[in-house]
């Protein structure tokens, strides 16, 4: 029998009196469902985790009282994402926290994000659930891992690097090499590390996952062409999931399509089995490309743009601040983030994978700040490495 994997195991929402309906939509099993009765369950969650933040949360219960009831579609006033990065906002006891998760590397503003057992359990089993329905979690089949990401180190608290490692529990590890080595010094790209894991890996009878972020993975691909390699042929089943943007090498960016072919061409990985994510920390529902290469919503969230000028809600197709809504977070009154991305919203219907619920496209980044996140840092360690 296989065994089922821990991250689908049940979990119970902080007060079951007071969150009946928070539990009953993070406990759908089907990650893509749509219509009229999730909607309903939706909206009920969202007034209850509005309440939930509004009697603990002096912060919210200030902004959402000074909203009043002509605010979004949920009645949930907007945060910045970048609020979190110059204010620490409890919904619960510091000593219910169960893991502190840090959005940026060892410079800059850093997002300060604050998970209780039922958040961060709760984010899991999502992914947990998409992963799923992909046929992703593979207990009888190990696999060799190369995370393009920070290799641990001790204090490191990244949440790319959470996530990673996080993403290695879906799959036994035979052999898991770090793209970002740690020096005792900070973290180091190791473009020969990852040239010589693959061409070791290529020669193994176990599929290989790949993780982390599409930069790297692109340098390491052309330091194999620079090098006169022959493409390799990766064992079947091998999977590639990017996360964590450009940010910072925006000038040696290449379209996402493109940097697909590369990994097809030169590691004989199928589209199909190259996705793309996004997350963030402020906001760690779980959004993974389709097999026709889109960000769907998952059943949990709700996805929307917002005028740059004045924060109204855009209609489809039109470029906006990301919205992003999900009534999942107990720890911090988070459920209602504007991000820093532009993006456009498509309804499900546009994409023809057969997923019903809405999709996006992020256009990049709004404005120039000095705000930074993981990739930002990360692109540093590339300065004289390619």
């Amino acid at each position: 029998m296989t065994p089922v994997n821990p991250h689908l195991a049940p979990i119970s929402v902080p007060d079951p009196g007071l969150l009946p309906r928070v539990q009953e939509l993070c406990d759908l099993t089907d990650p893509y469902a749509a219509g009229p009765a999730e909607d309903e369950l939706f909206a009920a969650a969202m007034a209850e985790i509005n309440a939930w933040h509004r009697d603990r949360s002096p912060f919210f219960r200030s902004l959402h009282d000074a909203t009043g009831p002509g605010g979004d579609a949920f009645r949930t006033p907007l945060v910045h994402a970048n609020f979190f990065k110059r204010h620490e906002v409890l919904s619960i006891p510091r000593d219910d926290v169960d893991l502190h998760l840090t959005s940026s590397g060892t410079t800059g503003q850093k997002s300060q994000m604050f998970f209780d057992r039922w958040t961060i359990r709760s984010a899991q089993r999502m992914v947990a659930r998409i992963f799923e329905r992909n046929g992703w979690i593979t207990p009888e089949q190990d696999v060799n891992y190369l995370l393009y990401s920070y290799e641990p180190a001790r204090d490191l608290n990244l949440g790319t690097s959470f996530t990673d490692n996080y993403l290695c529990d879906f799959a036994p590890a035979r052999q898991v090499e770090y793209a970002l080595r740690a020096t005792g010094n900070g973290h180091e790209f190791d473009p020969f590390g990852c040239v010589a894991a693959l061409r070791r890996f290529a020669q193994e009878d176990a599929p290989v996952r790949i993780l982390g972020f599409p930069a790297f993975l692109y340098f390491t691909l052309e330091r194999m062409r620079a090098m006169g390699l022959a493409p390799l042929r990766l064992p079947e089943g091998s999977l590639v999931i990017l996360g964590g943007g450009w940010k910072g090498n925006a000038d040696r960016q290449i379209a996402k399509h493109d940097l697909y072919a590369r990994v097809t061409e030169q590691l004989g990985i199928p589209s199909e089995r190259i996705r793309d994510t996004f997350g963030s920390v402020e906001h760690c529902i779980p959004y993974i490309e389709c097999d026709r290469h889109n960000l769907h919503a998952p059943v949990w969230s709700r996805i929307s743009v917002r005028s740059t000028r004045t924060l109204e809600a855009l209609p489809y197709g039109e470029k906006g601040y990301l919205h992003l809504v999900s009534p999942y977070i107990t720890s911090v009154p988070a459920q209602s983030v504007v991000m820093g991305d532009l993006a456009s919203v498509q309804p499900g219907s546009a994409c023809g994978c057969g997923l019903a619920t809405d999709w996006f496209t992020v256009h990049g980044r709004a404005g120039v700040s000095r705000n930074r996140s993981c990739a930002v840092a990360a692109a540093e360690l590339m300065k004289g490495m390619s």
